[in-house]
């Protein structure tokens, strides 16, 4: 069970090494587009987040809060509707804003799995 925990964990950093990755790149080019490693970013956070969070529901110590749980969830969707929109209506240029919104909250979360115990 430990290694896939681990294998989870290494996907959901991939996730977001994609989605950060890919934004950051787009933002420093210029152009403000959704790329795929975006989305695909996106997806592995949340699947690998709810695949990470579900087997923790036997207690213990080290387990995390549900209320933190829900937060990196909800930013987590948050996130992946960011990404997900803009993409499916081919848009060509998203809104400096909205690119920076998505970094933002990529950090945030990633902020609040480092620093929330």
């Amino acid at each position: 069970m430990e290694a896939l925990r681990l294998i989870l964990r290494y996907a959901h950093l991939i996730g977001f090494a994609l989605l950060l990755g890919g934004t950051i790149a787009q933002f420093v080019a210029g152009k403000l587009r959704i790329n795929p490693a975006m989305l695909w970013g996106s997806i592995i956070q949340v699947l690998t987040g709810l695949a990470l969070a579900a087997p923790l529901r036997g207690g213990g110590d080290a387990e995390p809060s549900p209320v933190k749980l829900a937060v990196k969830l909800v930013i987590a969707i948050l996130i992946f509707v960011m990404v997900f929109v803009p993409w499916r209506r081919k848009r060509e240029n998203v809104n400096r804003g909205h690119f920076i919104g998505i970094i933002t909250l990529t950090l945030v979360n990633a902020a609040v799995a480092t620093f929330w115990h």
